[in-house]
């Protein structure tokens, strides 16, 4: 899981360059005013690249932390 959250990291440090990397593992769109519509679509675009996962669309209500973020992440991987 260590691999996964690494990766997922990056992903959000793509998606949020001003984001301290202290900070990433603690994003929520609470934390990070950049957090809107279209950076939420990105950071999922990103998401499905690095892993080579599809994110459905009635799933992206929940994904609104890195928490919820990797929880999803990784029950897709292991699902494969």
């Amino acid at each position: 899981m260590a691999e996964i959250e690494d990766r997922l990291a990056r992903c959000f440090a793509a998606v949020f360059p001003d984001l301290p990397s202290a900070e990433i593992r603690k994003a929520t769109p609470d934390t990070i005013s950049s957090w809107n519509s279209l950076s939420a679509v990105t950071l999922v675009a990103v998401t499905e690249e690095e892993f080579g996962i599809s994110i459905g669309a009635l799933d992206l209500a929940e994904l609104d932390s890195f928490e919820a973020f990797l929880e999803y992440v990784s029950q897709k991987v292991s699902a494969c």
